[in-house]
């Protein structure tokens, strides 16, 4: 499916037509640039690479300037494949716009993939919904929000891989399926979707039709 790269811009909220109070999450999608066609013939595999956001070129490694310099474009920061299902043959060194993969004229569905908060190192509560061992009273003075008993004791005298204890939260791509598009912004490149995407504000974010 054809997609851009974008950045999270925020969250705002619009009214629809019947008055309700919306929840939105303002996206940059591209524009991007074609920096690498994948054919059948070489790769064994047809896709099209995008770059977006721009990167100072001493920040940019040789190897990649190379790369840059073959789709005759400026160095960017992020760097995706997606299927070459595009509706225009692209070429090297080509712009794509939002409204290449959408139209503003319909109501369109995309799915957004991310990177979410990372939260650190949490408990089971807040980590899985635990509620903690509960009763405040017979000397559980300091037990509310611990994860209880594990299990057997002699055998097998370890805990079972994927056990829930606590640890490491967010951080972790998540993706979320069949958000409505409730408003193009072409001149801007903003897409505006009703509900929520993962990451932190000025994150990268993979748009998928």
């Amino acid at each position: 499916m054809p997609g851009l790269i974008g950045k999270k811009i925020g969250m705002t909220s619009v009214f629809d037509s019947n008055g309700k109070n919306v929840p939105c999450t303002v996206i940059e999608a591209g524009p991007c640039v074609v920096t690498q066609i994948r054919t059948e013939e070489r790769d064994g595999y047809a896709a099209v690479q995008l770059a977006y956001d721009e990167k100072k070129e001493k920040h940019t490694s040789a190897a990649l300037q190379g790369h840059f310099k073959k789709a005759n474009t400026t160095p960017k920061r992020k760097l995706a494949e997606f299927p070459n299902d595009f509706d225009k043959e692209l070429h090297l060194g080509d712009t794509v716009f939002v409204t290449d993969i959408l139209d503003p004229s319909l109501i369109d569905w995309i799915d957004v993939s991310g990177i979410s908060k990372g939260k650190g190192f949490q408990g089971v509560v807040k980590r899985y919904g635990f509620s903690g061992v509960g009763g405040q009273t017979h000397g559980q003075h300091n037990r509310l929000r611990a994860p209880g008993s594990l299990g057997a004791s002699s055998w097998p005298s370890r805990v079972f891989k994927g056990k829930r204890l606590a640890g490491r939260m967010g951080g972790d791509k998540v993706k979320i399926f069949n958000l409505r598009v409730i408003k193009i912004i072409p001149e801007n490149n903003l897409l505006v979707v009703k509900g929520s995407v993962p990451g932190a504000n000025g994150s990268y974010v993979i748009v998928e039709v």
